[in-house]
């Protein structure tokens, strides 16, 4: 799995968890878990701008 996928899906599954969670559906999910996702998520994203950036 590359950097580019891993990204991706922890984005998408973020913006998916907080949206949910703040409409309400998914109230019993603790703040803890969303704060380790967006956390995977910013570190994830700078290895891939870092791995973007670089030329081969």
């Amino acid at each position: 799995m590359s950097i580019n996928s891993v990204f991706l899906v922890s984005l998408g599954l973020t913006v998916l968890l907080y949206l949910l969670r703040g409409f309400g559906l998914i109230t019993f999910l603790p703040g803890g878990i969303l704060l380790i996702l967006i956390s995977i998520t910013f570190v994830s994203g700078i290895f891939w701008g870092i791995r973007w950036t670089q030329r081969y």
